[in-house]
């Protein structure tokens, strides 16, 4: 047989491609996610537009224009307020040395310790009539009654937006803090060899390249000021938020408090659209990594100055921490016997369940959401991913109500079919337990537990998992046995985040509890609601206590400039 030149064999074959797997079924687990955040916001819409719109004119009326001026106004207080005190605080401790500069850089964030529902409990009383201050004014000044002096009124729109600012300005302080920092020894100091003082340096150079990171921080205290719902109604605001529920509960309108919870909703966009606008196209880095490192030099202050300085950062601690905290352990001091009351030991009981069981359904679905990402590398998981983490952008209202319709209608449907196959009911299996709130929270809180495993999964090598499968390891026994070890301190971040978040949740766990219901938050809130505050007062210590322990691992960074 004759041999064949290889050059008439034609052209040689390519090697026949190996299809990679496509993973389907890590993307279903994606899609699942997606669909259970996005399915109470398609609900709520359902319902708004249900009905024959009877409520609408009513609403038009007399409830939405006072509810959206009140919570305009209350944003644009609490936005002065917060940049304010964020921005000068980030600026005082970065560029300037004085006594007790390092103590400050870590005490300022404490007031996330303190929910702000706590905070407007405690500002009101005290600066209420018989409270240490009035009490103080009236002894100094030899006044009898509240009709020989004046005095502001806490319960108001300028005092919520005072006691919103005074506990969320923290998220400004850190995201202005890290960029004042991360300028090293550039742009700064140029300025500074042009004859710049400090002052023309912030305002000049240093605020124009961190609007991006105020942006983002004023984000965060715009969406937590729209979810507040104990604050608003203790003071006497009438905000959207608190005219979802009064419209629910006073008026019995289902259809009337979801078309005011989408209009939270346009507004919730319309914030997010502005902070995306408000970063674009502003980026900025070091022209050296070395400069990263590179700590900004510091001008000594003295004498008055340093005086100054300290009063200056001295406020925001003692008012959105240092208030609450004198509030909440005087009254507990001389009643101590709260500790020992069963309702107490319930509420807490409840509350360490729910954020137990939300921290590990958060966990879970973000591990898989970032499983999937990391397997397929597809734009539709990536979309997947994006719609499963939206959640924190929802308020707690919002998210409640429509997760309360659709699982009511899911009950309706279990039980008619439990009726005509069975001959038995079933009850309240979602709605009425304790399955809706940690749902509620779960898809709320999903987007902390996201970012903080994403941090630990960024910093393994890309094809790590990919390694061991080529020892042949399932993709699952890849994860689990070589990714999920090395993400060990990134889950345990995620769930203290998630649980901490979780036993200060208020908003949604109001509408979602079922009778006889009570967490630490709902149990404060109710003695607030009744009028005696102090008898709250142990459930308020337990929730600052529990939210010390992540602000606690913050600030021991804070405390390092290197490593903050």
């Amino acid at each position: 047989m004759t041999a064949v030149p290889a050059e008439a064999r034609g052209p040689a074959r390519a090697p026949k491609r190996v299809r990679r797997p496509r993973h389907w079924g890590a993307v279903a687990i994606a899609a699942l996610v997606a669909v259970v955040v996005a399915v109470p916001v398609v609900t709520l819409v359902g319902i708004a537009l249900s009905g024959d719109g009877s409520d609408w004119p009513h609403l038009a009326e007399n409830v939405l224009p006072r509810s959206l001026r009140d919570t305009l106004h209350l944003l644009v207080l609490t936005a002065a307020g917060t940049v304010s005190i964020g921005v000068v605080s980030a600026w005082l401790v970065v560029a300037f040395d004085f006594p007790f500069r390092r103590v400050f850089a870590w005490a300022l964030v404490l007031p996330l310790a303190v929910p702000t529902y706590l905070a407007a409990y405690a500002f009101g009383e005290f600066f209420h009539f018989t409270g240490p201050v009035q009490s103080l004014l009236r002894e100094a000044a030899g006044f009898q009654t509240s009709r020989d002096y004046w005095f502001p009124d806490i319960r108001s729109t300028t005092g919520a937006a005072i006691v919103l600012s005074a506990v969320l300005y923290p998220y400004v302080y850190l995201t202005t803090r890290i960029v004042f920092l991360l300028q090293g020894r550039g742009i700064a100091d140029v300025a500074r060899t042009l004859g710049a003082g400090p002052a023309r340096v912030l305002v000049k150079v240093l605020l124009p390249v961190a609007r991006p990171a105020i942006v983002a921080g004023l984000a965060l205290v715009m969406m937590e000021a729209i979810n507040d719902i104990g604050a608003a109604e203790y003071l006497g605001v009438r905000t959207l938020t608190l005219s979802v529920y009064s419209t629910w509960l006073n008026r019995g309108s289902l259809e009337g408090a979801a078309q005011i919870a989408l209009v939270m909703l346009v507004l919730v966009a319309g914030l997010i659209a502005a902070e995306q606008w408000g970063r674009r196209t502003r980026r900025f880095h070091a022209h050296r990594a070395t400069h990263l490192k590179a700590r900004p030099p510091r001008v000594s202050l003295g004498g008055l100055r340093a005086a100054l300085a300290v009063i200056a950062l001295l406020l925001p601690v003692a008012a959105g921490f240092g208030i609450p905290l004198w509030v909440f352990g005087g009254y507990v001091a001389v009643r101590l016997e709260q500790f020992a009351d069963p309702a107490l030991h319930a509420a807490f009981a409840t509350t360490v369940s729910i954020a137990t069981l939300t921290a590990l359904v958060t966990i879970a679905a973000a591990l898989l959401l970032l499983y999937a990402l990391r397997v397929t590398r597809s734009g539709l998981t990536a979309l997947l991913v994006r719609i499963g983490s939206v959640g924190y952008a929802l308020p707690g209202t919002i998210l409640g109500l429509g997760l309360l319709f659709s699982l009511a209608s899911l009950d309706n449907h279990v039980d008619a079919l439990a009726r005509e196959h069975f001959g038995v009911s079933t009850g309240l299996l979602f709605s009425g337990s304790i399955t809706a709130v940690v749902l509620a929270c779960s898809i709320r809180f999903l987007a902390l537990a996201e970012g903080a495993i994403r941090s630990g999964i960024e910093k393994l090598p890309p094809h790590l998992d990919e390694a061991a499968r080529s020892l042949g390891r399932a993709p699952y026994q890849a994860a689990a046995g070589v990714v999920l070890p090395l993400l060990g301190p990134a889950i345990l971040s995620a769930g203290v985040l998630v649980f901490v978040d979780t036993a200060k949740e208020l908003s949604a766990t109001i509408l979602l509890r079922p009778f006889g219901f009570n967490t630490l938050a709902t149990f404060v809130y109710e003695n607030a609601s009744r009028g005696v505050v102090e008898d709250g007062a142990a459930a308020a210590l337990l929730i600052i206590v529990t939210a010390l322990a992540p602000v606690a691992l913050l600030s021991g960074a804070l405390s390092r400039d290197r490593e903050a």
